[in-house]
């Protein structure tokens, strides 16, 4: 479980307080590490249109095309009747790269809604969902782009709001988790996979400090972060 995290680390700052333990609960938590499905975030999305069918009785079959959706273009688009993609009026497809990927539980969803209010309303509205944060693969080597090395140096110091360093305890190399990538997911046992790992209490209180940070672009003085990063800016 414990990896040796470089000198000039968040991690090592606060050693011998572990920075990853063993989950002891089964239940979602705030710092549990897991596996996801998660898209990659393109500054424009692409959607997906309907064009036309190679018989026209034919309703689970389509030909699509798949171009940029521009959140000023007007929408024109065909609404061929297909199964299983059923048209809303205002609504479109939009279609995404996604990896299954490493992330952090950084949000438990809030509370169930009462009955009342769940009755007869559409799913997207009432199912319960977590907010995570993904992790993406750091070294370069092979064919994987990863980051330049003294970038990742960067990173260890703590220069940047949107990334944390990390060595995660499941046997993958560097990684940076992207707090600037929070998201939603379903809280569904099919949309996640649980690790045996979840965040130290002192890791909790850092991360909290992170996403203040990342949200409102202030770094406490008196915090755990800001101290020591002033202290590896400062080193060559």
């Amino acid at each position: 479980m414990t990896r040796n995290y470089p000198e000039i680390s968040i991690q090592s700052a606060i050693s011998p307080s572990p920075w990853w333990i063993k989950a002891e609960s089964k239940d979602l938590q705030r710092g549990r590490l897991i596996w996801a499905f998660l898209p990659h975030i393109d500054q424009i999305p692409y959607t997906l249109i309907p064009i036309g069918r190679a018989q026209a009785a034919e309703h689970k079959e389509v030909t699509v095309r798949i171009e940029p959706l521009r959140v000023k273009q007007p929408q024109h688009h065909l609404t061929l009747p297909v199964a299983g993609i059923p048209h809303y009026p205002g609504e479109v497809r939009i279609v995404q790269r996604a990896k299954k990927r490493p992330a952090l539980i950084v949000g438990e969803g809030g509370l169930p809604l009462p009955k009342e209010m769940a009755q007869g309303r559409p799913g997207w509205q009432i199912s319960p969902t977590i907010l995570v944060a993904p992790y993406y693969g750091g070294e370069q080597y092979g064919t994987r782009a990863g980051f330049p090395p003294p970038f990742l140096d960067r990173v260890r110091r703590c220069e940047f709001p949107q990334f944390v360093h990390e060595l995660l305890p499941i046997g993958t190399g560097e990684s940076l988790l992207y707090l600037n990538h929070i998201q939603s997911i379903g809280k569904h046992h099919d949309s996640i996979e649980f690790t045996k790992f979840c965040l130290s209490e002192d890791a909790i209180a850092i991360l909290d400090e992170w996403i203040m940070w990342i949200t409102t672009g202030l770094l406490p003085k008196n915090g755990l972060i800001f101290p020591v990063r002033q202290e590896f800016l400062k080193l060559d």
